[in-house]
């Protein structure tokens, strides 16, 4: 049990420094990923073994994503008044992230394979790994980009918002749910109730609409690329 142990403490002591010195960098998540690896890596530990101990925490992931629904019902009424802009902005962006992952992939010269891995990075790890398999990808690379694209958003989202002055929650919190899938969905919910929940609701029309979109997109790359 010394690794869920170690995984909670590593967490908060984190979670602590970032309360009492606020820097984009200074993420929770992120801090604890790093020293996780780190650690495990240097003791030589699998992560077959580190998972076992683990798998309390990894059980609580389906309700924390459920969980995100109550917010969302709590938002029913903006939603119902403004869906249409909530459809067309996660349309757009849905189809800016796979362009520009795939494009960006494929004008530097990537195989297919490695393209259709990048293809879907701005969805939620399930449904990018089956969308990229559909299309010819690795999965597992797909997860990566996921992985990587999610701590961009949570790293840098919120200071581009300031940058730009972006104050309405509705915009940021599409922006987050599209781009940035569940890690930038969890960073909203810490900032504001209400972001928290458009960014939820982003994460799950994006996440179909990728599904839809891919297998149409790609074919339509490669014969451009």
């Amino acid at each position: 049990m010394i690794w869920l142990f170690a995984t909670f403490a590593i967490f908060y002591t984190a979670r602590w420094f970032a309360m009492k010195w606020r820097h984009p960098l200074n993420n929770p998540l992120l801090i604890t990923v790093a020293i996780l690896i780190t650690l495990l890596v240097t003791l030589g530990v699998p992560y077959s073994e580190y998972y076992r101990y683990n798998t309390y925490v990894n059980a609580l992931l389906q309700p924390a994503v459920v969980a995100f629904a109550y917010p969302l019902y709590e938002q029913m009424h903006q939603i119902r008044a403004r869906w249409k802009l909530i459809l067309g902005m996660c349309l757009l962006g849905t189809i800016v992230a796979m362009l520009t992952g795939g494009v960006i992939a494929l004008s530097m010269g990537a195989d297919p394979t490695l393209a259709a891995s990048i293809l879907p990075k701005s969805v939620t790890t399930p449904i990018a790994m089956a969308v990229s398999e559909q299309i010819q990808g690795e999965p597992a690379i797909a997860a990566v980009m996921v992985i990587i694209a999610g701590f961009f958003g949570m790293i840098l989202g919120y200071p581009l918002f300031s940058l730009l002055r972006i104050a309405d929650p509705l915009a940021r919190g599409l922006t987050m749910g599209t781009m940035s899938h569940a890690l930038g969905t969890s960073k909203a919910a810490e900032v504001s109730y209400e972001e928290g929940a458009f960014s939820s609701l982003a994460l799950v029309i994006c996440g179909v609409i990728t599904s839809l979109l891919a297998p149409i997109m790609f074919p339509l790359l490669m014969t451009i690329f």
